[in-house]
């Protein structure tokens, strides 16, 4: 049997990640990512540093306790870093890193996406409902 390097062993291990299992590593990052809080977040940072407070106010919705949670994962993630300027108040800022950054470009264009097409999407939903209730049994609401 032939050795492997440490880097051939890496490699490996990368091309045996399979989101589509449960179990591995890639598809809890996607399930991280996926949350609507983490885009959101990470397309107001996509145009420079801010602080708590200016996020809380520019992500509408969005509880402290929530806001609060997603930037540690994030930060833990590697994807926003945290700089507090000791003050008073203490100044606390959070801005993308490298790491970020490549992200946001793509989560930045989810969300320009839903807002240039929530027409559309709209529209089909309505129609889905129109469908759905004209093609639906009221008795037992299982599909005709």
């Amino acid at each position: 049997m032939a050795t492997t390097t440490a880097a051939q062993r890496r490699e490996q291990a990368r091309a045996d990640y399979d989101a589509f299992l449960r179990a591995c590593p890639t598809n809890q990052l996607l399930g991280r990512l996926s949350d609507k809080w983490v885009g959101l977040v990470v397309a107001a940072l996509a145009t420079g540093p801010r602080r708590y407070s200016d996020l809380g106010r520019k992500i509408a919705g969005v509880s402290p306790k929530m806001l609060t949670q997603t930037l540690r994962g994030l930060e833990r993630d590697g994807i926003v870093s945290r700089t507090v300027t000791p003050s008073v108040p203490v100044r606390v800022d959070y801005e993308l890193t490298p790491l970020g950054t490549s992200l946001a470009c793509l989560l930045t264009a989810v969300k320009d996406w839903a807002e240039t097409h929530f027409d559309e999407v709209r529209a089909a939903r309505e129609r889905y409902d129109t469908d759905v209730d004209t093609d639906t049994d009221t008795d037992t609401g299982v599909p005709a």
